[in-house]
């Protein structure tokens, strides 16, 4: 962070709304505010003139109000191991969430109000199928996770990748990408394949996007690209690759056979995050140019919509279940709901303190819908929580402070 927090208090020892107690400091909420956006420095690694660029974005009103504040939490509190990489938080319902916190990956459930252990892996994993390619790993710091139904995927700083079904014991699979250590898993996808099978999908620092199956946890195929791949993800209909890493332009790859389909123009720096519209003509891109693009496939010469950020990349995105909703976390501070059937041209700004590590949706249950609950985590050694907003049904506007 760019500039000094506010000094510790103890947490309270109870689940509850919580907020910096701005009365015993020597500044105010919005003097703090202030110095935060004149003090932050978002990391670059290409320094290109922004000039066109702040011309290209969209116009949009900030003022709206799309999920109300419901919890705040301190009982789990997210950690980060790497900076640029923060997709460390998933929903698997409206009450249940998983996240990173130290060594372990914890389960939350809003409804009995306790975290959980899932996993621990400061310690030795050991595969329980015995499967081709299944290496047993040790200590593992988690870069990236993801979870859908029951499977947890994660990744490691050091190029591992351990795959986990959350309502069994031990780890089902569990393995070094690269044997490489500087080569980070940076993201990892879980997806229906055309035939209907799931997939796994990882990205890392060699360059490589892998895909294993998850019957065997086979490895299926081995696209390489000419940079470091950050962020992948798969099209609902599981046919179409956002690939994107160290340059500029984003690329669209078949899925089956890697082949490049489209080159996305139009970033200064690199990418990290990337979202599919659940109606697969859609996917949007997040940069440390600090904007999200959004592009939709069927004419991806340029994009629709340029929204940018207030301090920072756009290092995390998640579109809602059922697509009405874009959320674009930045590194600190500000996360960005979007309202896409208004063409992104009205949003609910949250406006917090610290280091985020993601931001979640509710996903779809089994009478579809999805998105009626909105998480976030903060990664702050003194202010660290885990937020609830809850979906509002009737428009207004309401102040959410943290």
């Amino acid at each position: 962070m760019a500039s000094t927090p506010p000094p510790p208090l103890q947490p309270p020892r109870r689940t509850s709304r919580w907020t910096i107690p701005w009365e015993r400091l020597n500044y105010s909420r919005n003097q703090y505010r202030e110095m935060r956006l004149r003090q932050y420095k978002n990391y670059e690694n290409l320094t290109m003139p922004r000039d066109g660029l702040e011309k290209e974005c969209k116009q949009v009103e900030r003022k709206d109000t799309f999920y109300d504040f419901h919890l705040n939490t301190r009982l789990v509190k997210s950690t980060i191991v790497h900076f640029q990489l923060r997709n460390l938080l998933w929903a698997t319902s409206k009450h249940d969430v998983y996240l990173m916190q130290n060594y372990s990956v914890m389960h939350w459930s809003s409804l009995l109000q306790r975290g959980k252990e899932v996993l621990n892996v400061a310690g030795q994993l050991a595969p329980s199928q015995n499967v081709r390619g299944a290496m047993p790993l040790s200590r593992v710091q988690i870069s990236t996770m993801a979870v859908k139904g029951n499977l947890m995927v994660a990744g490691g700083f050091q190029g591992e990748l351990i795959c986990k079904y959350v309502d069994k014991p031990g780890v089902a699979f569990c393995t070094n990408l690269t044997g490489n250590n500087n080569s980070i898993t940076n993201a990892v996808d879980i997806y229906q394949a055309p035939n209907g099978g799931t997939r796994i999908t990882t990205a890392n620092n060699d360059c490589v996007v892998r895909t294993f199956d998850t019957e065997r946890f086979s490895l299926i195929s081995h696209f390489a690209f000419p940079w470091s791949v950050n962020n992948t993800s798969v099209s609902p209909d599981g046919k179409l690759l956002a690939v994107l890493g160290d340059s500029s332009d984003c690329l669209i790859a078949d899925s089956q056979s890697g082949k490049e389909m489209a080159r996305l123009k139009g970033h200064l720096d690199y990418s990290f995050s990337s979202a599919w519209h659940p109606d697969g003509r859609v996917v949007a891109t997040g940069n440390q140019d600090r904007t999200c693009r959004v592009w939709d496939v069927r004419n991806m010469s340029r994009s629709v919509a340029v929204l940018e950020g207030r301090i920072g990349a756009v290092r995390g995105l998640r579109y809602s279940p059922d697509g009405r909703f874009l959320a674009a976390s930045e590194p600190a501070d500000f996360v960005h709901v979007y309202d896409a059937a208004a063409g992104y041209a009205d949003a609910q700004e949250i406006d917090l303190f610290g280091e985020i590590a993601g931001v979640a949706f509710s996903p779809a249950g089994n009478n579809g819908g999805g998105g009626e609950a909105l998480f976030v985590s903060i990664a702050d050694r003194t202010y660290g929580s885990l937020l609830e907003f809850h979906r509002r049904r009737r428009h207004g506007y309401l102040d959410c402070y943290v």
